[in-house]
């Protein structure tokens, strides 16, 4: 069963800011893994996290680091919101303590962005980037992503 889900965050009209729904399109077919293109709001994923309680959630957004485009590494739940900086309607904080109690294990993954203008499509650095982590992904190999140091 696929006890695995992915949130795909973002806006993919600002270039780069639309990562975590490229990461979750491209995944949409994996086995193994429920994909949620969510967009620019975690709590349209919300519902559907609380009804099927995956065994591990994975949430993929820009984050900005201050690492190199491209660059991706598991951030803390604990104070990510400074460094997601998106446009939720409630508070990030919150929404993840929210999901942290329905999934068993909840891993956030920031990916550095390098440019967050009006437009589409990703730059190329952080498209390697993400594909680098959609590998990681379909071998379901989380542990391997490293920590925000």
């Amino acid at each position: 069963s696929a006890d695995r889900m992915l949130i795909g965050m973002g806006n993919p009209l600002g270039r780069d800011d639309g990562v975590g729904v490229y990461v979750a399109q491209a995944l949409s077919g994996a086995p193994g893994w429920r994909v949620i293109p969510a967009g620019p709001s975690l709590e349209n994923a919300l519902g559907r996290v609380c009804r099927e309680r995956p065994a591990l959630l994975v949430i993929v957004d820009a984050a900005d680091m201050r690492l190199s485009p491209g660059s991706f590494r598991r951030l803390p739940l604990k104070g990510a919101e400074r460094m997601l900086g998106s446009t939720h309607a409630l508070p990030l904080g919150f929404l993840l303590g929210l999901i942290t109690d329905v999934a068993r294990e909840v891993a956030l993954v920031g990916i550095q962005p390098r440019d967050l203008s009006l437009g589409e499509g990703l730059t190329p650095e952080v498209r390697k980037g993400a594909d680098e982590l959609i590998s990681l992904l379909q071998e379901v190999a989380i542990e391997t992503i490293p920590w925000l140091a």
